[in-house]
């Protein structure tokens, strides 16, 4: 049987007692209706895992014992950063729980000149604490123990003129280039994808200006929610641990 990873934000160690949050004890009680004694991995994404028992259980409250630490690592040697433009709640949500899966370092989201999402700053932050709970929930699913970088939103512009990645992506379905033409073995690479109406022809000149590489996937035009991850997945396999 499958034991349930629970992430926690505290300092763990061997034979302590912890207290749930409330988000995680109601998970632990009402959607995976564990009982006392039950055998639980936690996790703080500082790398490595521990063993753990719940010890008791009370309405908003789940306690449990730290048991061994296990130095398990599954990240991958390849650092990706996907730097997405936002799009619908539900497709973004999508492109952030598989881009963990699949083993993405750190992700920025950007507003770009054909986004038609606009938030005040208020909603940013929502979404923000929206994604981060996404991105917490699939290292629970997947295993990882470190938690991939969540940045802030931020616009194109501000953003890539102090990018660094020993290889830069831009998707372009009007590109002469495929991921054929990449030499070299990157340790890191930066990806830019584009809303669902694409980049206009001035931020793709503005991202070559800053060395990206222009790249198309193929004769066919991908959804922004397909086109991230169909590329992660083809670099995890070049170059990192697929």
């Amino acid at each position: 049987m499958r034991i349930s990873r629970i992430y926690q934000p505290v300092k763990l160690k061997f034979g302590i007692l912890i207290q749930l949050d409330k988000s995680a004890s109601n998970h632990t009680v009402n959607v995976l209706r564990l009982k006392i004694n039950a055998p639980l991995i936690i996790f703080n994404g500082e790398g490595g895992e521990y063993a753990a028992e719940i010890t008791q259980i009370k309405r908003h409250a789940v306690k449990v014992k730290i048991g061994r630490f296990q130095n398990i690592n599954r990240e991958s040697k390849l650092k990706i950063h996907l730097i997405q433009s936002i799009s619908r709640s539900e497709k973004m949500d999508f492109i952030l729980q598989k881009a963990v899966e699949l083993g993405v370092t750190k992700i920025t989201p950007i507003i770009t000149e054909r986004c038609k999402i606009k938030l005040s700053k208020d909603r940013q932050h929502k979404r923000i604490a929206r994604w981060q709970k996404i991105i917490i929930s699939a290292c629970e699913q997947c295993g990882r123990n470190i938690l991939p970088e969540l940045n802030q939103i931020t616009h194109l512009a501000d953003l890539i003129t102090t990018l660094s990645a020993d290889l830069k992506i831009i998707l372009n379905p009007e590109a002469n280039n495929t991921l054929h033409n990449v030499t070299g073995k990157p340790k890191s690479i930066a990806i830019l994808i584009g809303s669902e109406g694409g980049f206009t022809e001035n931020e793709i000149q503005l991202t070559e200006k800053y060395n990206f590489c222009s790249i198309k996937l193929g004769p066919r035009i991908l959804r922004t929610e397909t086109a991230g991850l169909a590329i992660i997945s083809i670099l995890q396999k070049r170059f990192g641990d697929f």
